[in-house]
Formats: C-alpha cells, structure tokens, sequence
C-alpha cells in the first residue's frame, strides 16, 4: 500500500459516515430550529404566552432563555458532517430528560398552569421525546 492509497481510502470512509450521518443531522437540525423559535417565542413573547398558558413571565423568559441557547448548541452539532456521538448521546438524554421533566409538570400541577397550559406541556413533550426517539435511531444507524 502506498501512502497516495491511504488518504483516498480515508475520504472514502469518510464520505461514508457523513452519508450514514444525514437522518441524524436532519433529527438534529429539526430538534434545534423548533427549540430555538419555541426559546424565542417564550423570550420575545412571554406576557402573551404567559397569559395563554397562566404561567409566570420570568419563568417564560428563563424558559426562552435557555431553549434559544440549547438550540443553537444543538444547531452546531448538526453542522458537524457526523456528529459528535457523546455530544449527541447528551442531546438525547436531555431531551428525554425535559420530556419527562415535562410530563411530571402537568401531572403534578407544578407551576400552576391552566388547563390550556396544562394541555400544552405534554404535547411538546412529546414532541421532545419524539425527537429523541429519532436521534437515538440516526445515532444507531451510524454504529453508536
């Protein structure tokens, strides 16, 4: 083997991964493009949303706050041509984690929603959890 053989055959692979990567960079991109506008809208938006949903506007901020950094992070990793599997590992098991965080909310009356906000909290936990499921599966295509 020469060393001209060893570069082609790495670009090769390479270009194989990245392939192998796309569903999970689309499942990733997804995650972060509705984390962020949801981050945004509750930012931006929090006295209406706060009084749709009867839920405090600091909290809503706080919320918006840190879904619009979560989803920029998440937005980097999908521009990754594969993406890191730790990094994405973490996404997973933070979005598992805020779906069940989610649900436990509703169930429990945490923060004193109405029956809108009621409703709409495990609806995006589902959504959440959703996305998981999916990053989980493009994590497992690619042999991680």
């Amino acid at each position: 083997m020469t060393t001209s053989q060893t570069p082609a055959r790495a670009l090769t692979v390479t270009s194989a991964r990245a392939a192998a990567a796309r569903p999970l960079r689309t499942f990733l991109a997804l995650d972060a493009a509705v984390t962020a506008v949801n981050g945004l809208i509750y930012l931006l938006a929090a006295g209406p949303v706060g009084d749709l949903l009867d839920l405090g506007t600091g909290f809503l901020r706080g919320i918006g706050a840190f879904l619009t950094v979560y989803g920029g992070l998440v937005a980097l990793l999908a521009s990754r041509p594969v993406p890191s599997t730790a990094a994405t590992k973490a996404v997973i098991e933070a979005n598992a984690l805020w779906a069940v965080a989610s649900v436990a909310t509703a169930v429990f009356g945490w923060f004193g929603p109405n029956t809108v906000g009621t409703v709409w909290i495990p609806l995006q936990a589902a959504v959440v959890a959703a996305f998981a499921v999916l990053q989980a599966s493009g994590l497992r295509r690619l042999g991680n």
